[in-house]
């Protein structure tokens, strides 16, 4: 029978195991009930990553040691010790220091969202709607009348997916 894990930090049996994968490396920690709850693990307001999973990488150097931002007064050692920020501005001071954790952490340094996949599909049926309006209004003021047809069916098409028909219920 295997040994229960210990805590990470006092090494009591750990009941909380909390497990990132940055860069490709997994690094875990496994917490007992009171340490996960002092941490604020239990708590998710409370709870900070930055504390845990990355104390050890976020030693600020001579450099960050001195700032302070402008607008709250925060410090570096305040983000360490907390986890956040004090206020929005301290992105922008602690630029250079948070820049190398977020690309440990994420794909870039830039929150870009998504866009659902219907929605996406969407707009571009409707971009296509609107190019080919273009088209045809073109064809038919320089006369292509062909062109025009060819314009005019495809928007038909590209209405149809965009709304089907609708069929009565089935009784």
């Amino acid at each position: 029978m295997p040994s229960p894990l210990k805590c990470s930090l006092c090494k009591q049996p750990a009941t909380v195991h909390l497990t990132q994968i940055v860069s490709g490396k997994v690094h875990k920690v496994d917490l007992c009930e009171s340490c996960a709850q002092a941490k604020g693990v239990t708590d998710p307001n409370g709870f900070s990553l930055a504390d845990l999973l990355l104390k050890a990488s976020l030693n600020p150097g001579p450099s960050a040691a001195g700032l302070r931002c402008e607008q709250c007064g925060a410090t570096a050692a305040d983000f360490k010790k907390h986890g956040r920020f004090g206020c929005p501005h301290c992105y922008v001071t602690y630029a250079g220091l948070l820049a190398p954790l977020l690309e440990n952490m994420h794909k870039g340094v830039s929150h870009t969202g998504k866009v659902p996949r219907r929605a996406l599909e969407r707009k571009s049926l409707y971009d296509r709607l609107t190019k080919l309006e273009l088209d045809l209004n073109e064809a038919i003021k320089s006369e292509r009348y062909e062109d025009a047809a060819r314009a005019r069916d495809e928007i038909h098409q590209v209405r149809q997916s965009i709304t089907p028909e609708i069929r009565p219920a089935k009784r």
